[in-house]
């Protein structure tokens, strides 16, 4: 079996902090597999914002996303404390995916905790629509 791991970049393009609260915690103990896609989420959003951009607001289109794969490889706790890194590869005319890598700190050392992989799809919700990736986003994006 493959692992996203292989598609890690030398470095990534960005990387933000975020806590686990209680409420990302199952009934497991411990943080739902769900729970990474909203964490994916986040630091999409902050990804975006870095670059100047909102899902909503992608250069006169938007984002949709259509694919999601995770790939879990330590279990997250109440207070854990993440680096979440991004990075956009595989363009294609109509979109992209965003790489996550998602640790946290133990030890005063960095644990690979998950890696998700979503596929970013360019749309129209006013037309309801497939859209163009803007050459704009994938000069900034595709860095």
């Amino acid at each position: 079996m493959s692992s996203l791991k292989q598609l890690f970049p030398a470095t990534f393009q960005f990387t933000c902090q975020l806590l686990v609260r209680i409420t990302d915690i199952n009934y497991g103990g411990h943080v739902g597999n769900d729970r990474l896609l909203v964490f994916a989420h986040e630091a999409r959003i902050q990804f975006l914002q870095h670059y100047g951009f909102t899902e909503m607001e992608l250069d006169q289109t938007s984002l949709m996303l259509t694919k999601a794969t995770l790939e879990i490889r330590k279990e997250l706790f109440f207070g854990d404390q993440l680096t979440i890194a991004v990075h956009a590869l595989h363009f294609t005319s109509k979109g992209f995916d965003l790489l996550y890598k998602i640790e946290k700190t133990e030890k005063e050392q960095s644990i690979l905790a998950a890696i998700v992989l979503t596929t970013m799809l360019c749309y129209d919700y006013k037309n309801k629509k497939v859209a163009l990736l803007p050459e704009r986003v994938l000069q900034r994006l595709s860095v």
